[in-house]
This record gives structure tokens, sequence and C-alpha cells, in this order.
């Protein structure tokens, strides 16, 4: 048995792993802006399921959720930081304090859960945190430069941490799903106000207006909580785990694409060395 805290646990992937979770015997620390949402699990899985209020954003409620882990279950085994967001607009149209709140969320919240959480594993010198990325940043998709920036940056600090931590015992994974059946493409979806007709042959499609996709995804959220589980607890841990056939599609043709240029300019790439 052990303790998990996972964030954004009011819908999709976050719910239905904080279930899965639960329901395998486990206890777990699950957060929400507003913790009224998560009252059922609660109530279905007493003595278990330890309901926070937490905005990732907030350092107070994110000192309150760690150290309410520490007093119930005397420790956090396993982070999930899947709190997160999406926001359309082309680069042009992106709105600053939009993209500030973007980062906050999906970057520097993160970072602040995970600062939460280390002295404890440290200590322990055990502990497993787990970062949910997206292909996106593999494929940069008109329309998500802002999002794949957010998702790239949490990825950058992961690869390093995970090389700071490892010696203590200490594992880190991301995990980079393709499209997934959860309101992603729905409610937890924001675009910007600003519109360049310029970037419609672009962006169009992508903006929140005018996707449809939302419903129609490849990825089961259901099924991806049984593999994160099986996955974590296992001995071997991915540095990055694709979730979908349409994420293993896209990043494997985004990596051979990356490889044949390098291939391509590897003559000049290499005559910058000094003779």
């Amino acid at each position: 048995m052990t303790t998990w805290l996972i964030t954004g646990c009011s819908s999709g992937l976050g719910k239905d792993l904080a279930q899965a979770v639960l329901r395998r015997g486990h206890n777990a620390v699950i957060t929400a802006r507003n913790s009224d949402s998560l009252k059922d699990l609660v109530e279905t899985y007493p003595g278990k399921a330890l309901a926070q209020t937490l905005d990732v954003t907030n350092t107070d409620q994110i000192a309150k959720a760690v150290q309410s882990a520490e007093t119930q279950f005397g420790g956090i085994d396993i982070l999930v930081n899947n709190a997160g967001y999406g926001y359309r607009a082309a680069i042009e149209e992106g709105e600053e304090v939009d993209v500030a709140a973007l980062f906050a969320t999906n970057v520097f919240g993160p970072v602040s859960v995970m600062k939460a959480v280390l002295p404890g594993m440290r200590q322990r010198r055990a502990g497993t945190i787990v970062n949910v990325s997206s292909v996106a940043p593999r494929i940069a998709s008109p329309g998500s430069g802002y999002y794949s920036a957010s998702k790239l940056a949490l990825e950058g600090i992961s690869a390093t941490l995970r090389k700071e931590v490892a010696p203590l015992g200490i594992r880190i994974m991301v995990v980079q799903p393709g499209a997934f059946r959860t309101d992603f493409a729905g409610r937890s979806l924001h675009g910007s106000k600003t519109v360049i007709a310029d970037y419609d042959s672009t962006v169009c499609l992508r903006r929140k207006t005018a996707d449809k996709t939302s419903g129609k995804e490849t990825g089961d959220p259901i099924k991806a909580a049984q593999v994160l589980i099986d996955v974590i607890s296992g001995e071997k841990l991915p540095d990055n785990l694709l979730l979908g056939s349409d994420a293993v599609r896209w990043a494997t043709d985004a990596i051979k694409a990356d490889l044949q240029e390098i291939e391509e300019w590897k003559t000049v790439s290499t005559s910058t060395d000094c003779s």
C-alpha cells in the first residue's frame, strides 16, 4: 500500500486515476480547486481518500495539502502532477495575462508541488514523481504554441530533476498523452479573444470555438489510469511514457524527421569545431 498525491482530480484523467488508485487499496490525497467535487470519493473510500482544496498556483494550499498527507498517512510516496489546461492561440494572438496564467498553472504550479514533497522523499530516500505533459511539444501544432511551450518547460525541468534526485532514490517520469476523451478539448480548453484573420488557414480549425474533437478522441482515460498504476508500481520506470496510439505515431514521425534533418545538415553543424 502506498500514498498518492494527485492534483486535478475533479474530472478527466485525474479523477479516473484517483478512483483506480483507491480501488486498488492505496491511500490517496485527492485535490481540486473545489474539494466539494471530490465528496463522492471520500464517502466511498473512508479513511483512504483525503480531499484537499488545491489550486496549484497557491503555495499556502500546497503546503496545507502536503502537511495533511504527512499527518494522516505518514508521507507521500507518489506525486502525480496532473492539474493543467489547454490554451489555443496563434503566437501573435496570445494575450499576456492569459499566457502568464497558463504558465503559472502548467509549469510553476507543478514545480511548487514538487518542491513541497521533495523534502519528505529525500528524508525517506524514496519516492516517485509523475508529471503529466502532452505529446503536443513533439508535434508543434499551429495554435498550440503556448500550451506546447508550457509542457516543454515542465519536461525540461523533469529531465534535470531526474538526474538530481536519482542518487537519492527518487524517480521522475513524464507522461505524454495523445488525445483522450476527457474535458480537455471542452471545459478545460481556453482560447485567446484576439483573432487575426491572416492565421485562419493554419489556426482556424484549432481555435476553441471551432474545435469539434471533444468526445471523439482515441484515448480511454480509464485504461490510461490502469496503465499508469501498473507502470508506476513496476521496478523499471520510463523517462517518458507515451499514451495512446496517436501519441506513438506522432512522436515516431517527429523523431524520424528530426533525425533526417540532423543527417542532412551534419556537415554544416560539425564545421564549427576548432581546427
